[in-house]
């Protein structure tokens, strides 16, 4: 086993999950390099091991100890890599805090990511999960990324269209599941913008300060505004942000359940699906506020689970399911985890 990869065993990750869970892995590493990937990859007995790539740790419950090893993805860097009359080009290290990356556009005069702004996690976590919020997702704004075969032991590079992407989901969650360690993620951010208030939270926030016409700036300070309002601070108290996926249903269960409840939140799709708000359906099912030991739902969005203090991920997952069950009876609808569960 190579001496220069600067591996430390029973590592405690509590520091590196946002639900703060106190679980340990038997191998960690702090990657800040592709050279340190390749030589992973070319060591036997660490290539034999468990593996979890860990970014920002915010799409992720630990429900006991991982026996493997953690890649943990510390590299930085974002910088222009071109334009043409269509795009500035910026391309962003996977290990770059994501809310960073869209500072930084700002800050250069690069619009297109504020409706992103203060989603928690890294660069590199973000195409996995096809992030979005208020109108946008990743896939939106998405050029190219890089990324290294775990199994191959070479780099590979991907478009939007070799991505897969779809509702928080892509190519990562399926066919390159536990071989690709995305390095990089260049985004095409548009020459020729327009701010995105379609949500009424955002055009209200907007409002409320007498801003008629929004600066991509002042677009994201309403954003960071309505989100530091309804969800937790992981550093005051350990959550993932959303746990649940929004669910698409038919139109027919949908005009089934809103014959029902008159005030059930929904959204028409491109397909003529509709996507329910899963917070609201919590919220109907009497969760808001309510916990499991230390395992908790947060009392000011209704989507968010939290860690009270000292909860186990698997009181977490319990809570999840015990919530679960409680939709699906009450609505006949199911409802999905955002996080990845080790």
């Amino acid at each position: 086993m190579s001496a220069d990869l600067s591996i430390q065993r029973s590592f405690s990750l509590r520091s590196l999950n946002t639900f703060g869970i106190d679980a340990a892995t038997a191998a960690y590493m702090k990657i800040s390099s592709t050279a340190m990937l390749e030589a992973v990859a070319r060591d036997g007995a660490l290539a034999a091991l468990p593996r979890l790539v860990l970014g920002g740790g915010s799409n992720l419950l630990l429900t006991g100890d991982f026996d493997g090893l953690v890649l943990h993805m510390a590299t930085s860097g974002i910088e222009l890599v071109g334009e043409d009359d269509d795009a500035f080009y910026i391309r962003a290290a996977a290990g770059e805090n994501w809310h960073r990356l869209v500072l930084w556009t700002l800050e250069h005069g690069f619009p297109g990511l504020e409706n992103l702004s203060l989603i928690p996690g890294s660069v590199g976590a973000s195409p996995i999960q096809n992030i979005g919020a208020y109108g946008v997702e990743l896939k939106d704004r998405f050029h190219s990324l890089t990324a290294f075969d775990m199994v191959e032991g070479k780099t590979f590079t991907l478009d939007r269209g070799a991505c897969r992407f779809g509702y928080r989901d892509s190519i990562f969650k399926h066919a390159l599941r536990d071989r690709a360690v995305i390095l990089d993620v260049t985004f095409a951010l548009p020459r020729q913008w327009e701010a995105n208030v379609r949500y009424a939270d955002v055009a209200q926030e907007l409002a409320a300060h007498g801003i008629e016409q929004p600066s991509a700036r002042q677009v994201s300070d309403a954003i960071v505004a309505i989100r530091a309002r309804k969800l937790p601070d992981p550093a005051v108290i350990g959550n993932a942000g959303s746990f649940f996926k929004n669910p698409v249903v038919t139109q027919a269960a949908r005009d089934a359940l809103l014959a029902r409840c008159p005030d059930l939140v929904s959204h028409a799709q491109a397909d003529g699906s509709y996507k329910l708000a899963a917070g609201w359906l919590i919220d109907r099912a009497g969760w808001k506020g309510k916990s499991i030991g230390a395992a908790g739902v947060y009392e000011k969005q209704a989507l968010v689970l939290v860690n009270r203090g000292g909860a186990s991920g698997r009181e977490i997952a319990e809570l999840a399911a015990a919530i679960q069950a409680d939709v699906r009876e009450k609505f006949g609808v199911a409802l999905e985890p955002e996080p990845v569960f080790v």
